[in-house]
């Protein structure tokens, strides 16, 4: 259960992710995806009930949990007054480190050559690839992803799709918010929608 407001957001919600599979969540302003996500994240706790890894409570398990999972949020996360590569090397010193080099995960996103722009010189939509090139660089089963398509163009969204297609086959598992239709073949997504 989630309350904001003295609001119930939601309740009585029960739902498994298991390996290659993608959980959208869908739902109008204000219905609690976002608040959702921070609880499966472990940014805020839920007013009733729990979530769990493996069957244990994420509270329990800690750092265990945490080196498993990474949420990329409304916010990019991109420190202005650093550049791209030095965001993607606290990035990476913050998680588990992938064999992925840098320079591999900027081309990925369609920003080789922008290793040392600072990031107050991007736009929103390049600050946006930057944050979703810390998915490629560090190991994480579960990605949480509020809105990653925001400030992105037309081939920025079928390139992160095809990011998040090749997680999920390769036994990764996403949980997202979305307003923009995502299309992820071949890969099986659920659906949860919130009612505000």
């Amino acid at each position: 259960m989630c309350i904001r407001d003295d609001r119930i957001l939601f309740e009585d919600l029960d739902f498994r992710l298991t390996s290659g599979q993608v959980l959208l969540l869908e739902g109008h302003n204000g219905s609690g995806k976002t608040s959702l996500l921070r609880i499966l994240c472990g940014i805020r706790m839920s007013d009733s009930g729990s979530v769990r890894w493996n069957g244990e409570p994420i509270e329990e398990l800690g750092a265990e949990y945490y080196r498993r999972m990474i949420y990329v949020g409304h916010l990019d996360g991109i420190k202005l007054d650093l550049t791209v590569l030095e965001n993607l090397e606290v990035a990476r010193s913050m998680g588990q480190a992938s064999d992925l080099p840098l320079s591999s995960a900027l081309a990925q996103v369609n920003l080789a050559g922008y290793e040392d722009v600072p990031g107050q010189s991007l736009s929103a939509g390049q600050r946006r690839r930057v944050a979703l090139a810390r998915l490629l660089i560090t190991v994480n089963r579960l990605w949480i992803l509020d809105e990653p398509f925001t400030a992105l163009d037309q081939s920025g969204i079928v390139l992160f799709e095809q990011l998040m297609t090749r997680h999920a086959q390769n036994g990764g598992m996403i949980v997202l918010t979305s307003h923009h239709s995502v299309s992820l073949e071949q890969v099986e997504t659920h659906r949860i929608r919130l009612s505000a």
